[in-house]
């Protein structure tokens, strides 16, 4: 089952030559294809993997050059987007039929195949292609710790183009061990939130500047944007370069912070680190592409190094943690005025608006505590200060950190406190 793996991804640009490059341009052209076939055929009768499949197959096979393989990995495609549907109309948001216009094909185990020599095998509308990996020199890349390692098995990937070249998203898992599976449910929690300003600012007062991260990346842009346009060879060689220099440095920075998040969770004497739901990040922060991807490569490295430290790491939904005090618990578009300032209109009480935010996120799984059948509702949200329950006890920090504003005890009473 898929909760007893620990899943992550190792992404790595491949080196093709031109006629590589053709073959898997068409097979990502074919598998867009086959995928918008099976959704039309499913679209209003099912979306389990199992009706989709037998249902569009035959199509599928008969109306494009795709393989028997990488048809039955299209019908699972169309499921899933499907099933995204049905879960988003549920929760009462407008959805209409899937469309598939991203330059993505899906890969496993039968169409894959990972070597020792740093290659990789692939699967295409005509024969296989075998690519070298484009890895980092250095024997500590982050890729390295899943592909020379015994204990992580290739599970399903995703081939993406992007700017003209060819990005692998190498699926890895593993088995949980007996201390991941059972990962206490009351606890400590540190909550995190993710932005453009801040890259990330924890409950407890820590800040990660985004604003270095944000120059840097806009300044990569117009260099891609200025060899895109000039077209030569030696402009292509100058762009593959740059693109490996982007993906080094943002690494580097992501590495920074996510080792800074886990510090303060274990300076802090954290059990969870919570951070809000991913998936309308891009919608909330108003993140390009880079930075979502940023978002969620930051998450899965804190989520392995958290785990390595015997610490979970959790989602919780984002509605309302920007525009709600963490204070009183007032809720309105009135309390966020800038980006960066938060202040609420019912009590008056001022924040950083990303701190606000971050103390909300956390706050939000302690109180999932209060309703869960495996917990004993004792959870409580960290702050720099000391720790604070949904009731609104506090307990000061026995190393005595100094309180920050909105970061004070608090009588009891029936909102949260911050």
């Amino acid at each position: 089952m898929a909760d007893d793996y620990v899943r992550r991804t190792a992404i790595t640009r491949l080196e093709v030559t031109d006629e590589q490059r053709d073959l898997l341009e068409d097979t990502i052209s074919e598998s867009k294809r086959g995928c918008q076939l099976a959704t039309d055929m499913a679209w209003g009768k099912c979306n389990a993997k199992s009706d989709v499949q037998p249902l569009a197959y035959d199509d599928v096979r008969e109306h494009t050059d795709l393989g028997s393989q990488h048809t039955i990995l299209a019908t699972h495609q169309a499921a899933q987007a499907i099933t995204d549907c049905i879960e988003r109309r549920s929760k009462a948001k407008k959805v209409s039929k899937p469309t598939f216009t991203a330059p993505t094909v899906k890969y496993d185990t039968r169409t894959m195949t990972l070597f020792d020599d740093d290659t990789v095998s692939l699967s295409t509308t005509e024969s296989r292609v075998r690519c070298d990996l484009a890895l980092p020199d250095a024997d500590d890349g982050y890729q390295r710790q899943y592909i020379d390692s015994g204990d992580w098995s290739v599970t399903e990937s995703t081939l993406t183009a992007r700017d003209g070249d060819y990005f692998l998203h190498i699926g890895f898992r593993r088995p949980k061990n007996d201390t991941e599976r059972n990962t206490a449910e009351d606890g400590t929690v540190l909550g995190v939130d993710l932005g453009i300003e801040n890259l990330a600012v924890t409950s407890t007062a820590y800040f990660f500047s985004g604003r270095e991260l944000t120059h840097n990346l806009r300044e990569f842009e117009k260099v891609r944007a200025g060899l895109q346009q000039i077209g030569t060879r030696s402009a292509h060689r100058t762009l593959e370069q740059s693109s490996d220099r982007e993906l080094r440095y943002v690494r580097d920075v992501l590495h920074r912070a996510s080792n800074a998040i886990v510090d303060e969770a274990l300076r802090y004497a954290c059990d969870v680190i919570a951070f809000e739901n991913l998936t309308q990040i891009r919608d909330r922060t108003g993140a390009s592409w880079g930075h979502k991807w940023a978002f969620r490569t930051l998450y899965e490295q804190v989520e392995y190094k958290a785990e390595a430290e015997g610490i979970a790491v959790k989602q919780v939904g984002s509605a309302y943690t920007s525009k709600r005090c963490a204070e009183c618990g007032f809720t309105a578009d009135e309390n966020r005025q800038t980006r960066n300032g938060f202040r609420c209109v019912k009590c008056g009480s001022e924040a950083n608006a990303d701190y606000n935010a971050a103390k909300n996120i956390g706050m939000r799984y302690v109180r999932r505590g209060q309703q869960s059948s495996r917990r004993t509702g004792n959870s409580q949200l960290a702050l720099k200060s000391g720790a604070v329950t949904p009731s609104g006890g506090f307990t000061a920090h026995p190393k005595g950190f100094e309180a920050e504003f909105m970061d004070k005890p608090h009588p009891p009473r029936a909102n949260p406190s911050g």
